[in-house]
């Protein structure tokens, strides 16, 4: 795969993420944690029969067996992102969770550096920087005194520092062809669905809300976090995370066509300042391997 279609299908892959916030503000009648296990469980079902098309069964398996610490420490990453986000979506705005999400690129940074010797260009540091700058003018101006936007923020705060770990360990295991790391997703979604499972009852999701959490734990969840994955083996821990936080923008977006969640002026500047560190790193980038 081409670094260029690399990056064309992370886009792909944030703009999938980005319909959660939209999605769940149409729920009827399930709130909370009965949420984030229906999205978990359809997602772990969705994962058994796209891995099961790519692997086979026994393949799946093999690899959850013989994968060791790490596939499974990868699982516990994806079930505290997969739970963190949907809890902290019922909580507060779908501005101020994704907000707080965009602290991935920083964090993610730091941690490949520290834990990977990573020597990051120059324009991706300050792509951080200006993108950071926008995070903090949206997150300064978003976040509520209301108790519940703050909590909600705290435990949106576990996504982006689960992340930032999840990245990094895939970083470290790209050239190594002997761990299939896909099963981890999977892992992920079936501990999410099992944490939350006593939570969630007395179920009160309608068909509709069924529906709509299918359609979440499939397509928002299931494809695009196995392109992800794919695509750890290609662009760095760094550049994957920065190009998630189109998932800012597009998830904002969506919140404020679909759902009513209007962006103030804070958000549009500080969306703008996410985008224009994006492309300026990306520019940057391919100009330099053109004139290399």
């Amino acid at each position: 795969m081409t670094r260029r279609n690399a990056v064309l299908l992370m886009i792909l892959v944030t703009f999938l993420w980005s319909i959660a916030g939209v999605v769940t503000r149409q729920l009827e009648a399930a709130r909370s944690f009965e949420v984030t296990f229906w999205r978990s469980a359809f997602n772990a079902l969705a994962l058994l029969a796209l891995l099961s098309w790519l692997r086979g069964p026994a393949q799946i398996v093999r690899a959850i067996r013989d994968g060791g610490r790490i596939v499974w420490f990868s699982g516990l990453c994806w079930a505290a992102m997969y739970t963190s986000f949907m809890v902290a979506l019922t909580l507060t705005t779908v501005a101020n969770v994704l907000v707080t999400m965009a602290l991935g690129p920083l964090i993610t940074a730091l941690l490949a550096r520290l834990a990977l010797g990573h020597r990051l260009p120059a324009r991706t540091w300050g792509a951080i920087g200006v993108a950071g700058a926008g995070i903090a003018w949206m997150y300064g101006q978003q976040l509520s005194g209301d108790t519940r936007h703050v909590l909600g923020t705290l435990v949106a705060l576990a996504v982006p520092v689960s992340a930032a770990v999840n990245w990094t360990l895939l970083q470290s295991r790209r050239d190594d062809r002997s761990t299939d790391m896909l099963p981890a997703v999977l892992i992920g979604a079936t501990l999410s669905a099992l944490a939350t499972l006593p939570l969630a009852m007395p179920f009160q999701a309608s068909a509709h809300d069924l529906g709509l959490l299918a359609l979440l734990g499939s397509v928002q969840l299931a494809v695009p976090c196995l392109i992800a994955v794919a695509l750890s083996r290609v662009l760095p821990a760094a550049e994957m995370s920065l190009l998630g936080l189109l998932e800012v923008i597009f998830g904002v977006t969506w919140a404020w066509l679909g759902a009513g969640e209007s962006p103030d002026m804070a958000v549009l500047v500080g969306g703008l300042l996410v985008l224009a560190a994006l492309a300026g790193n990306e520019w940057l980038g391919m100009r330099r391997r053109v004139f290399a």
